[in-house]
């Protein structure tokens, strides 16, 4: 009779918690703990940044590839969406939401709770998908999230509004975890089901044939350099510098930002060479389209290329590139130490390595690439840089960890789902703010956006062409040297 009377006095004292706790006003605070006490990034937790993609283990034919419907997302992740206090920090942070596209990631992270529950999205309070009403979306948990043949618990233009910017991320006191999660929803939709909208599936076919996403002739991806005559890494096998030239290299607008830089190399005498041919798409495009197989394949090509190679360090232009390589070819075994160009230039500048004057042009203002920034935490670096030269920079409002996207990042130019405004257009009117006379940037999709603003606008330049332009013609003053010795 004790051991019933013990027994019924659990049951109803776990019923009372758990009622007042997954299903009532404390339901947030049980499932935040547990979500932060088993965060995806536990790397996150001691000061570190952790913004690599997972990969998908594309040889066991029994894994998804990628996210389904609820039950398919790990179990952490499901944690993270009971976590949502509904702040809505993530929805204030979100350019797309802000252009007035389909996208707000307080509902989709709602949306993926009534999902694993089941039921509709009636009852959601807040603001609603730009341009979807409130009640007119249902699912379950073994349900699809996505149907493209009508509607379900959400409509694939929302997925693909996303710029994978990481903004709502950063902003979210629960730490969760929205862009992983757009991100598998999006490999079920590119693996699975071979949706990918408007210029998405000609890109990955274009990176499958020819190495990059535009289609262009591989052979031509050292053309803006034939005068320049570059090392091959080929030729020398063993350097300081391997410089990682990207998709740029088949970009006129890109193609002087790339000069600018080799020529500041050159002026600071450092060893580098180029891959030439030998230099594939890093995959970048490919992995936030959701195309993890194209990914794998170009990221293994280019891992067994570097390892014939002897190099210290790998310098890009396109933080899209730096983060892939620095972060992402680590566990498909590509381990390197990867820098920015404007970080590798604030270390050559501090080494008294490069002969500088003074920029004679206007005022400057910065404008922060998501993923140098939010992704890789350089804010420091393009400023000093810029500093070094004589612009002190007019900030706007938005900068730093919480500057707004250009709109070029997660294939958003490719997929292309319409809203009431452009994301560059919004922050070319953050540019404008300052009163700037030119806005310095460190990203050639950055470039890309701001510069397809229609002016009147700034002016839109690299920071290795500005301090280019302020190189003096005397050699520098430090005698040629190494900054590490090759390992053997």
């Amino acid at each position: 009779m004790a051991l019933l009377l013990s027994v019924g006095v659990a049951w109803g004292v776990s019923e009372l918690f758990f009622g007042m706790t997954w299903g009532g006003p404390m339901k947030h605070a049980f499932a935040g703990a547990l979500h932060l006490a088993w965060h995806r990034r536990s790397e996150r937790f001691g000061g570190g940044r952790s913004t690599g993609l997972k990969a998908l283990n594309l040889n066991d034919p029994m894994a998804p590839l990628g996210v389904e419907k609820p039950t398919d997302f790990t179990w952490n992740q499901l944690l993270g969406f009971d976590a949502c206090v509904q702040c809505g920090k993530c929805e204030a942070a979100c350019p797309a939401f802000a252009a007035g596209q389909p996208l707000n990631p307080k509902k989709l992270i709602q949306d993926m709770v009534v999902g694993l529950a089941g039921g509709t999205d009636a009852n959601f309070a807040g603001s609603p998908y730009p341009g979807k009403p409130v009640g007119e979306h249902s699912g379950g948990p073994h349900l699809p999230i996505v149907n493209l043949n009508g509607k379900a618990l959400v409509d694939a233009d929302t997925l693909w509004s996303c710029t994978t910017c990481r903004a709502c991320v950063e902003e979210c006191p629960m730490m969760i975890e929205h862009v992983d999660a757009i991100v598998d929803m999006r490999r079920h939709l590119t693996l699975e089901k071979g949706a990918t909208p408007n210029k998405g599936a000609e890109v990955l076919e274009n990176l499958i044939a020819t190495d990059n996403p535009g289609g262009f002739n591989p052979g031509g991806r050292l053309n803006w350099a034939a005068d320049l005559d570059l090392p091959l890494l080929s030729d020398k096998k063993i350097v300081d510098v391997l410089f990682w030239v990207g998709d740029g290299a088949f970009d006129m607008r890109n193609q002087r930002t790339l000069r600018a830089f080799v020529k500041l190399l050159r002026a600071a005498k450092v060893d580098f060479a180029v891959l030439g041919l030998e230099e594939r798409d890093s995959g970048d495009l490919a992995r936030r389209l959701g195309d993890e197989a194209t990914f794998q394949q170009l990221a293994v090509r280019n891992i067994a290329t570097l390892a014939k190679y002897r190099f210290n360090k790998i310098v890009s232009c396109d933080p899209h590139s730096f983060h892939v390589l620095k972060n992402e070819y680590g566990e498909l075994g590509g381990n390197y130490q990867v820098q920015h160009h404007s970080t590798y230039l604030d270390e050559l500048i501090a080494a008294k390595r490069l002969n500088l004057g003074k920029h004679k042009g206007g005022s400057v203002t910065y404008h922060d690439p998501c993923y140098l920034g939010r992704y890789n935490g350089e804010y420091e670096a393009p400023r000093a840089v810029l500093k070094a030269i004589g612009i002190e920079v007019k900030e706007m409002a938005r900068s730093g960890f919480r500057s707004r996207c250009c709109g070029g990042g997660g294939g958003a130019p490719i997929t292309d789902i319409p809203g009431k405004q452009r994301i560059p257009d919004m922050r070319m009117g953050d540019i404008k703010e300052t009163g700037a006379e030119l806005v310095a940037v460190g990203c050639p999709q950055c470039t890309a956006m701001l510069e397809g603003v229609v002016g009147p606008r700034p002016e839109v330049k690299d920071i290795a062409e500005l301090v280019a332009e302020a190189l003096l013609e005397s050699p520098a003053a430090a005698s040629p040297r190494k900054d590490l010795e090759v390992p053997a």
